[in-house]
């Protein structure tokens, strides 16, 4: 089978390749996936390059232990091994396999059952490969953490990406006034999304510009725990999803060291990957959520989607096609 293989650590284009690999087998409790579609994920951006360092502890200093990268799939079950009750032969799944590895840049993966649901007959392949990372992240940062609540003011800052079109459209389920935070090129889909208000970052910096939020998602912080602080109403809730370790770091002592007093809350999120995606996905289908859906692109060209994505270029998910259906 075919699979783009990452020998070292670098540019995507430089460092990725499409080789012919041995087909896995399954185990016990694993089934065999042909893979329809894949997305690009953070993750992939910062696994090629190894950056930042602290993925290199986790996934190899020297070079990477993850030859294939990708952790979104829907595709087909082609095989199944022993002891498997969920799925049988011809079975169409979808899932983020992030808690078992990795492996989705490829025409076929071997996972256990439990990593995967089956994919809605309602939905495209394209469609439902850009629901699970995606989606749990928006759903776990606004509900879970961030305890949104009908007519509040929220700011989602990369609300072009895939979470950030996702979270809009959860936030206006909730009936809150929704502010998109991202690059011009991407402003009209925003408001064609439902976005009530959209900022442009390379002209204006929300954290300064004296508006104040009920709630904040953040895709990518970028800034110290006082920026933030300052865009937060009374009693509001910063989100981050992730961003620059300094970042991350400061935010993450100032919620261990914070004063009651100030009655305001910045939180990390720590995905748990899939958690309620059934019910998630059911949702997006009742409330009629659209799907922002960059492509599909063909296989050979990941590398250089994953370069798109790491200079902030897509609109919604990235989704890759990878096999007939």
């Amino acid at each position: 089978m075919k699979a783009i293989v990452l020998s070292k650590y670098g540019l995507p284009e430089e460092v990725l390749r499409i080789q012919e690999i041995e087909l896995p087998q399954p185990k016990e409790k694993e089934v065999l996936v042909k893979i329809i579609a894949t997305s690009i994920n953070d993750y992939d951006w910062s696994m090629v390059r190894g950056k930042p360092y602290l993925y290199r502890l986790m996934y190899g200093f020297t070079k990477p232990k993850n030859k294939i990268l990708g952790m979104e799939l829907s595709g087909i079950i082609e095989k199944v091994g022993s002891g498997v009750s969920k799925f049988k032969v011809g079975d169409e799944v979808y899932g983020d396999i992030s808690n078992f590895g990795f492996g989705t840049f490829a025409e076929y993966i071997s996972v256990p059952e439990k990593e995967l649901l089956p994919k809605p007959k309602t939905l495209s392949f394209e469609e439902v490969v850009a629901i699970p990372h995606a989606a749990t992240l928006a759903f776990q940062a606004l509900q879970d953490l961030g305890k949104i609540k009908t007519g509040q003011k929220v700011l989602i800052n990369g609300g072009g990406g895939g979470v950030g079109t996702i979270g809009a459209q959860l936030a206006k389920t909730n009936d809150c006034h929704v502010t998109g935070v991202d690059s011009k090129a991407k402003l009209s889909k925003m408001r064609a999304l439902g976005f009530d208000e959209v900022i442009d970052y390379t002209t204006t910096d929300f954290t300064q510009n004296g508006e104040q939020y009920d709630l904040i998602l953040d895709c990518k912080s970028t800034k110290l725990p006082k920026s933030y602080l300052k865009a937060l109403k009374k009693n509001g809730t910063y989100v981050t999803i992730g961003g620059h370790i300094k970042s991350l770091l400061s935010i993450f002592i100032w919620s261990k060291l914070k004063p009651k007093s100030l009655g305001k809350n910045l939180k990390i999120l720590s995905l748990i990957p899939n958690k309620d995606l059934e019910s998630i996905t059911q949702f997006m289908l009742k409330n009629g959520f659209k799907f922002q859906i960059d492509g599909p692109y063909s296989f050979d060209k990941i590398p250089g989607m994953i370069q798109y994505f790491g200079r902030g270029l897509h609109q919604g998910k990235i989704v890759i096609k990878i096999g007939s259906e």
